[in-house]
């Protein structure tokens, strides 16, 4: 299994070199097994296998992560890491570089995973990495350690910090104790896999639910459902930076709603003509459009963290037209029939979707459409305009096919999931109409 996977790895790097090539040859000296393991033992030091983790508390903080298992975990009434099973998924923190020693790692041998073989110091373990038994050791110690943290315990001035009174006077600096809070990333991977929508709501066993729900039948087994589930966004641009859990999921995260909702309600009004006027006078997008216009104004330096932020401020700008887009979507289907609309047929595909189920011929036209395409073209535009509105910016082409490429990005996700939706409904209700 282990010289499968090295040799794996080098079929991969070498596929388009000829064998006669110095740079093959190189490398195949390089994927000697032997030579690999010591390499991989080496390099092991780069990353950290965490279960609690830093970055997700601030991306800029520097401090411990820790990695501890849940079976020893304090058992109570309470919802934490201590609930999650033996077979959970750690997450990985440091240099994305060394990641192929971490997918070495997690290969499994009869049930177990090769770092859970080396936690243990299994004696098999030993045998396969080495006839060398010294040596054999030395690296599987040195893989052990992917668990452990590096450097002292350490929080960071962007961490978070909290004074703990543990005495019984608060004026007393010696009755604190200082806690320094991690992120439980391992926890945090779990339940995003158990509440996300496609893995509850579009399931065979929720659909029959939903149907006997609606007809007021019995059903066996219950109903699951997660409403007001909030998204937290990690890592903007980057969710790599965080981790590779979080770069799995897009930087999504799930909240659930722990108080009821207090919103101050507004009417929401059906953009007839120009949408993207009305999209304007939100308070949000206002403020995110001055912000990144006077940082583009500054002349700010051409390096990595100008790109962040300006990625970043143009994220926060594409949500805020996902927020508009579900708002316009609460209105009753088919407004966009009324004689007063004047908006183009790309952007009534776009906000009046539920006009599909009762117009055929617009159903028929939406689904050929590649209107995702014409909206995110039709918002790059507006966002050049307003930005070099009353300034001394001006944006071209390059800039335009920037902005663009970030907004498709999103519409087009948001289309397939609204399709995925749509079907979804449709379903249930063909079934409603066999029954």
């Amino acid at each position: 299994m282990i010289e499968w996977f090295i040799h794996d790895r080098f079929a991969t790097k070498v596929e388009k070199l000829a064998t006669g090539d110095p740079s093959y040859l190189e490398l195949q000296q390089q994927f000697e097994p032997e030579t690999w393991l010591a390499n991989a033992a080496h390099r092991v030091s780069q990353l950290q296998v965490v279960t609690h983790s830093l970055k997700a508390i601030h991306p800029d903080a520097k401090g411990t992560n820790l990695y501890v298992e849940p079976g020893p975990l304090v058992q109570n009434g309470l919802v934490g890491s201590h609930c999650l099973p033996a077979d959970f998924q750690g997450d990985v923190v440091g240099n994305a570089a060394a990641l192929d020693v971490y997918k070495f790692l997690k290969l499994e041998w009869q049930g177990r995973s090769l770092l859970g073989l080396a936690l243990d110091f299994d004696e098999v373990l030993i045998d396969a990495l080495s006839q060398d038994r010294e040596k054999a050791k030395s690296w599987m110690r040195a893989f052990a350690s992917i668990t452990e943290p590096k450097g002292k315990p350490s929080s960071h001035v962007r961490g978070k910090q909290i004074y703990w009174l543990v005495g019984d006077d608060p004026t007393d600096n010696e009755s604190y104790h200082l806690l320094a809070p991690l992120y439980a990333t391992a926890l945090t991977h779990r339940f995003y896999a158990q509440v996300s929508p496609n893995a509850w709501f579009f399931g065979d066993h929720n659909k029959a639910a939903r149907k006997a729900l609606k007809d007021k039948a019995p059903f066996e087994g219950g109903y699951i459902s997660y409403p007001n589930l909030a998204a937290q966004k990690m890592g903007g641009t980057k969710p790599q930076n965080i981790s590779q859990l979080n770069s799995e999921r897009g930087g999504q995260n799930y909240l659930l709603a722990s108080l009821p909702p207090n919103w101050e309600s507004r009417e929401i009004y059906a953009p007839m003509r120009e949408p993207f006027r009305a999209f304007k006078r939100r308070p949000a997008v206002r403020k995110i459009v001055d912000e990144l216009k006077r940082f583009l104004e500054v002349g700010p330096a051409k390096n990595m963290h100008t790109r962040d932020l300006r990625d970043d401020l143009t994220v926060m700008l594409v949500d805020e037209l996902m927020l508009f887009t579900f708002d316009i979507h609460s209105l009753t289907p088919g407004w966009t029939t009324d004689e007063k609309c004047q908006l183009a047929p790309e952007e009534q595909y776009w906000l009046d979707p539920g006009r599909a189920d009762e117009d055929g011929e617009f159903a028929e036209a939406r689904r050929r459409s590649d209107w995702h395409a014409a909206v995110s073209s039709r918002a790059a535009i507006w966002l050049n305009r307003e930005l070099g509105h009353k300034s001394r910016l001006h944006f071209g082409d390059a800039e335009h096919h920037r902005w663009e490429r970030q907004f498709e990005g999103v519409m087009t996700e948001f289309r397939r999931q609204l399709n995925d939706l749509q079907d979804a409904l449709r379903d249930e209700e063909d079934m409603e109409a066999l029954a």
